[in-house]
């Protein structure tokens, strides 16, 4: 499925038919593109007794994430249609509950509530001092806004150096840069953790851009955000006080294909001092 661009490989792993063993090197080959199935991340839907399922998200290098915007948009759809879950439901990430709604194709997911907020800091980044503001959206997020087209900002190398930079370690951070377009909309270009690269689309990382530039004046909700795949998706929120509430995002979720992995393509190769069969 995508969401905005941003792809992924769904499961359905209720019955645990997902191998355990050796997963990080498994979600790691079915994403590679070229040689595996390839996406941004792998998710898997399970059993929870207390809400409709539970998903595991998987970045495309086999780490896993708290939460995925577009990510969580996908799965919702897809616990829909493979009734899972009804039009109206609640899941659990790393990140804590969210709640979704199916409308056709478009998902509006509840995103879980913000925190860490900071604005106006400043980054050594080998002599280049980087101006950002930052907020944890489920999911670190770094947010430079610039004034220059997009597509002039060197995104693979500034993103690199921030993402890695021992202020956000050891976890690291995901880095946005955007541009204001009017009240309601901006541009954004991501540089993914976990991905290690731009995506065409990034949920938290378009929320986390909404939220950043309202609290500095610059947009208001619903704001609209162009992502690289020329996708837009719409954030609403309200803000109370020093925080912001009822925080959603708003898009399609497209299924792409259907399929079936070949057993053999399962069996994982390990690489000399890694243990497992």
């Amino acid at each position: 499925m995508q969401g905005s661009g941003n792809d992924f490989i769904i499961i359905d792993n209720r019955q645990l038919i997902f191998p355990a063993e050796n997963r990080v090197e498994l979600v790691e080959k079915l994403c590679r593109r070229g040689t595996g199935v390839g996406a941004d991340g792998l998710i898997l839907l399970e059993d929870d007794p207390e809400v409709d399922f539970r998903w595991r998200f998987y970045n495309a290098d086999g780490s896993e994430a708290e939460m995925c915007g577009n990510g969580g948009r996908c799965a919702a759809r897809f616990a829909y249609l493979q009734g899972i879950a009804g039009a109206e439901m609640a899941f659990t990430t790393l990140a804590g509950p969210v709640r979704a709604r199916i409308d056709g194709e478009l998902v509006k997911l509840e995103m879980t509530r913000p925190f860490g907020q900071s604005l106006g800091l400043t980054l050594d980044c080998a002599g280049s001092v980087e101006k950002f503001d930052f907020i944890n959206t489920g999911v670190p997020h770094v947010v430079i806004t610039v004034a220059e087209d997009l597509d002039q900002v060197a995104l693979a190398e500034r993103g690199s150096r921030i993402r890695y930079h021992q202020e956000f370690a050891p976890a690291g951070t995901n880095v946005n840069f955007i541009r204001i377009n009017d009240e309601h909309c901006l541009s954004i270009r991501t540089y993914e953790r976990g991905v290690e690269g731009e995506t065409l689309a990034c949920g938290t990382g378009s929320v986390a851009a909404a939220l950043l530039a309202s609290e500095a004046g610059q947009v208001s909700s619903p704001t609209r955000v162009i992502t690289q795949s020329g996708e837009s998706l719409t954030i609403y929120f309200k803000k109370a006080g020093l925080d912001f509430t009822e925080v959603f995002l708003e898009g399609g979720a497209v299924i792409v294909y259907k399929g079936v992995i070949d057993a053999a393509f399962l069996e994982v190769n390990i690489r000399p001092g890694r243990i497992g069969t």
